[in-house]
């Protein structure tokens, strides 16, 4: 369906919604403190992901089930769920939202990648805050199924190819991203939800890489001294996982949809542009403008005595003259 009245909004609406938001989470940047405390959430609501994933899927890899990877799949997607509800600043989200502002010009591309590290950086800090207090808890101790879940994960993650995370991470936020921007479009509110599980689901299942969750992954495994998690191979894994991440969300999402989609044009603060007009309609000393047809524009909030109608050719409005 289309328009505003229907369940879906048009993907130009959706563009510009997200161009909104772009400009939103820039302004936020400016305010440190807050912005310090949104990023922060976002990284601990996944690190409550990687917590039910190890801990529902951790019984079921012990027993040898096949269906471990899909009920791990299907829970980690209340952590994204909780960002979108809840309101927080996520980074792989944020690279498919600033592209789209940029490239409809309400965020310059500086500022968008500034903003975009210090996303970075506060999803880390509350990435590792979380990982402490879980590690506190010794809910994913050693010798739990849970804690046996986190060092396997991490012996994975050390074996990958740095080709393999980049790829990975590429694929894993094409399917986040587009959970997201399928959100941005649905108008209801029980299907977002659904299409947020249904593709973090594929992500999951598909052993995909995702930049913020291997933040709580490595924090866990570092707060618990587990083989192959070191400083290096966490800094290595967070920037291949998060190049990929950003091709995937920024490209393959966020450009892919604004390819085509206009910037607004602004329109001066008390003018306002009426209909057309016959070209008889214009004054003899401004005919030789050219053109067809005409809009009219003029300054509101003045007295009529002030105002005058100009003309532009081909039909374009220009700010009124004042005398």
């Amino acid at each position: 369906m289309r328009g505003h009245s229907g369940r879906v909004l048009p993907i130009p609406d959706a563009v510009q919604a997200q161009a909104d938001a772009a400009h939103h989470k820039v302004e936020l940047s400016t305010t440190p403190g807050l912005f310090l405390v949104r990023t922060m959430l976002a990284g601990a609501y996944i690190g409550i992901g990687v917590l039910i994933l190890a801990t529902a899927g951790g019984p079921l890899e012990a027993a040898g089930s096949p269906f471990a990877p899909l009920v791990k799949g299907l829970v980690f997607g209340v952590a994204l769920t909780i960002v979108v509800v809840a309101g927080a600043e996520l980074a792989t989200s944020a690279m498919m939202i600033l592209t789209q502002g940029a490239l409809l010009r309400r965020v310059h591309w500086g500022r968008a990648g500034v903003t975009l590290l210090a996303v970075m950086a506060g999803n880390l800090l509350g990435s590792i805050v979380f990982a402490g207090l879980v590690h506190a808890s010794g809910v994913l101790a050693p010798g739990t199924a849970g804690g046996a879940t986190i060092a396997s994960m991490l012996e994975h993650k050390a074996a990958e190819s740095s080709v393999q995370l980049f790829v990975r991470g590429i694929l894993c936020n094409l399917l986040v991203c587009l959970a997201i921007w399928c959100a941005a479009r649905l108008r209801s509110e029980g299907a977002r939800i659904a299409m947020v599980f249904a593709c973090v689901m594929v992500f999951i299942t598909s052993g995909f890489e995702h930049v913020v969750a291997n933040m709580t992954t490595f924090s866990l495994g570092l707060f618990g001294g587990l083989p192959g998690a070191t400083v290096a191979e966490m800094a290595r894994n967070i920037a291949l996982v998060g190049l990929g991440n950003l091709v995937g969300g920024a490209v393959l999402v966020g450009a892919a949809y604004a390819y085509g989609v206009r910037a607004p044009v602004p329109v001066p603060d008390g003018v306002v542009s009426l209909p057309p007009v016959r070209r008889d309609d214009v004054p003899a000393d401004l005919r030789d403008l050219g053109g067809r047809s005409t809009h009219r524009v003029v300054a509101v909030g003045l007295p009529a005595r002030r105002q005058r109608d100009t003309a532009a050719p081909n039909g374009e409005a220009v700010p009124a003259a004042i005398r």
